[in-house]
Formats: C-alpha cells, structure tokens, sequence
C-alpha cells in the first residue's frame, strides 16, 4: 500500500489572515458557502487567552478493547498516540478524535509539552485532558471536551493517525484548517480555505464600520445587513482609512 500524500500547506500570510478573523466570522462566511456542520460541539478552551489556527494532524482512537495490545506497555516507537506526538510540526494542530467519550484522557502534560516543543500550533480533542490544571500554564492553545484523571487506555485504544476522522461532532480530514478562539473551534475545508479567509477578513473590517455606526446611534435599519448607501459609505471610508485602523465616522 502507498502512503496517502502529504496535505497541501498554506502559506504563512494566509495562516497569518485566519488569524485575524473570529470563529463567529468563520461560520458565517461557510455557510454562504453552503458548509454548516463546521463548528465543534461542546469542545472548549483550556486557555481562552490564546488564539488558535493551523492545520490539520489526525489521531482517531477507538474504544480500549484488552486483546489490542498491552494496556500496562506505551511503546513510543509502535503506540499510535505516540507517534502522532513525535510527528507533529510547526502549523500542525494535533486533532484528536476520542469518540466525546471523557471517560479517560487522550493526553497528558508531559505529552502536551512534546507537542508545544515540536512547535505544533496547539491540540484539540473532543475527550478529556489529563493533568488539564497543567494545561492552564502552558502556552499552547489547547481545546477539550472534558477532564479525567484517567490514562487513556482505560478507554481508548490509539488506532490510526492522518485519516479523516470525527471530533466534536464535525468531519476533519487531514490539512484542514483549525481555527479557535474564546467561542470555540471551526473546521475549515482545505479545499475553500483561501476563499473563506479572504472573504472573513473583508467581513471583519466592513462589520468594524457597521458597529461603529451602531454605536454611535444608527439604526440597524439599513445599516446591518447594509443596504446599498451603507455600502457605499463603507467602500469610500475603506478606501480612505485602509480598514479597521481608521476612524470610523458616526451615523449622524
């Protein structure tokens, strides 16, 4: 058997752009593109402070069952989990599919730290951290569904690494991008990633305009959505100021 081939890499200014932009913006710009299962269910972050935005490394672990292996012995050389963590690199988000079973951890600290240290972008599993107060003090973004102290092979069973797989409820397939925030985490398509990036940023800076306008007394009447004079009053003020730097005139 062939492996399968490497995913397609963004570029550094694109990742750099999805950076700037909210998973809130994210979603709405997927669904114009017709995407609505792209935002993970109930997987939430250790570190809220810290952004998060790389591409897509899968692990999918399937349910512990004890003829698997030896559940006392982690081979790193053979151990999936293991493997996944001593192959991710910078720009990858290790993502983890645990099946939302926060019985037992998919990962601990010391793991965790691997990871940061391989300059990965950050780590997102629809289970649990082990050792999650750790996690609170490692600069990593880091997304869970849960927190156990207990080792992974109480429940999981390590099986496949750069497969499509499932977590938090949305498909990931390898080289996705992984975009997190406060919010949560969305799953943008590899294939629609340039587009949508594109499209999000310029949303940002046209909804800078409209909330200035807001707050500053207009009416969400023709100003959210904007009609056709609120978007020409925009494309002048963006053309002017050069985006959500300038000042924003009020709605007088």
């Amino acid at each position: 058997m062939t492996a399968a081939p490497e995913p397609r890499r963004l570029s550094p200014d694109l990742l750099a752009l999805f950076n700037t932009v909210s998973t809130a913006t994210v979603s709405g710009v997927l669904h114009k593109h017709g995407i609505d299962h792209a935002s993970m269910f109930g997987v939430l972050p250790l570190r809220p402070d810290l952004r998060l935005v790389g591409q897509a490394f899968t692990l999918r672990f399937i349910p512990m069952r004890e003829d698997l292996g030896d559940q006392q012995v982690f081979d790193n050389l053979t151990n999936k989990q293991r493997i996944a963590v001593e192959s991710v690199g910078p720009g990858d988000v290790l993502v983890i599919d645990a099946r939302g079973d926060t019985r037992a951890a998919t990962l601990g600290n010391i793991l965790a730290t691997r990871v940061r240290q391989r300059g990965a972008a950050g780590i997102v599993t629809d289970g649990a951290f082990r050792d999650s107060p750790s996690y609170r003090s490692l600069e990593l973004p880091t997304y869970a569904a849960g927190q156990s102290p207990n080792i992974s092979v109480l429940v999981h069973h390590p099986s496949e690494i750069g497969v499509p797989i499932a977590c938090g409820g949305v498909a990931v397939l390898p080289g996705d991008v992984i975009v997190g925030d406060a919010e949560g985490v969305m799953v943008v398509p590899l294939a629609v990633a340039e587009e949508v990036v594109h499209e999000a940023a310029e949303q940002e800076r046209r909804e800078v305009f409209i909330l200035a306008r807001v707050a500053a007394g207009a009416s969400i009447v023709g100003t959210y959505p904007p009609d056709a004079n609120t978007l020409r009053e925009y494309q002048a003020w963006e053309a002017l100021h050069a985006g959500a730097s300038a000042h924003v005139p009020s709605s007088a």
